[in-house]
């Protein structure tokens, strides 16, 4: 990999946007992937942990 393309680690830990963005894509993936195997998820309403049926889940 040529030193221009290699990305400074401490600097993508420091700003946290490439993470966040990583995290995001990962967390609708997996709730997607359950919504479509027909299981539940846990999720927040009014401030509780409630589990959401598959049907209940956005996206």
């Amino acid at each position: 990999m040529a030193e221009a393309a290699k990305k400074d680690i401490s600097k993508i830990l420091a700003e946290g946007t490439e993470i966040d963005e990583a995290v995001k894509q990962a967390v609708q993936k997996a709730v997607l992937q359950h919504k479509l195997a027909g299981n539940p998820i846990v999720g927040m309403k009014d401030g509780k942990m409630v589990w959401l049926k598959p049907e209940e889940i956005q996206g």
